[in-house]
């Protein structure tokens, strides 16, 4: 009776509603005003979150914080840290002890390698030799992980550099640059020598650092086109500059606090920025 009264004792005529108004699109540009922002930077300006992944027995912490340039990889477990964009993502499945990459630019990646606890029983990264000849190795190792059985594919290889250096930890690092260049025909299997022409597929720059520690040889490795190179030298420069190889918590740490070495503790591994 009270709804009537207020009605007027009738139905309440059906509500008329205009048209809903529409949003206008929302446009996202990589460029402020004229000057160009680099791509690595407006993803990881959009994202600010804090999470903690489990992988197997390494846990990590990441705590995203917007403005940060890099984040910091520290590995407890396996005694290794350094620096990387916090725009790349992690890779699994690579094959290597962790694998980081650039979404953006599929060719441009990072990973860490770790020779094996049992086969292994390095004492210094002197132990392959000068910096010369652990170039030489570092090439070969690349070049054999890039054969392909195609036909028609020719490589050719440069070392740019080899150099030693004495970290602030002052632990003895070779760092190794290459150049490595693919070649492929499109039509191989031509009669006509003159349709049989190579032409550059691509065109990559490696660098590698070389380190030793817990009897284990650890290297670096970051690949990026050398045309990426050119416009972020510095960025990755300072990713291979951060490399460092420690002493494992299980090793360093278990009898300072007394607890027996046997391989079944888990430790804590974190990721800082920079």
């Amino acid at each position: 009776m009270a709804i009537a009264a207020i009605t007027g004792g009738g139905r309440r005529p059906p509500c008329r509603r205009g048209p809903a108004a529409v949003a206008p699109p929302v446009r996202l540009s990589c460029r402020c005003g004229t000057y160009p922002v680099p791509r690595r930077n407006v993803l990881s300006t959009m994202l600010s979150t804090s999470t903690v992944i489990l992988f197997g027995s390494k846990q990590i912490t990441l705590a995203e914080t917007t403005g940060a340039t890099f984040r910091e990889y520290i590995d407890t477990f396996d005694g290794y840290s350094f620096l990387y964009p916090k725009s790349w993502i992690q890779v699994r499945g690579a094959g290597a002890d962790i694998f980081f990459g650039d979404p953006f630019v599929l060719d441009e990646n990072m990973s860490v390698e770790i020779s094996s606890p049992s086969s292994s029983k390095y004492v210094t990264v002197e132990d392959l030799g000068p910096p010369e000849k652990a170039a030489e190795r570092v090439l070969q190792q690349y070049l054999t992980e890039f054969m392909s059985t195609r036909l028609g594919v020719r490589r050719t290889s440069n070392i740019l550099s080899a150099s030693s250096k004495v970290a602030d930890d002052g632990k003895l690092y070779y760092e190794v640059e290459v150049n490595i260049k693919s070649f492929a025909s499109n039509n191989e299997l031509a009669v006509m020598p003159q349709d049989r022409v190579q032409r550059l597929e691509w065109d990559r720059h490696y660098l590698s650092v070389l380190g030793v520690e817990n009897k284990r040889l650890y290297e670096l490795r970051l690949q990026s086109p050398e045309q990426v190179f050119k416009e972020e030298e510095g960025d990755l420069r300072r990713v291979m500059d951060s490399f460092r190889v420690n002493k494992t918590l299980s090793e360093a740490r278990c009898g300072d606090f007394g607890i027996p070495n046997n391989g079944s503790h888990q430790f804590r591994v974190r990721a800082r920025f920079h």
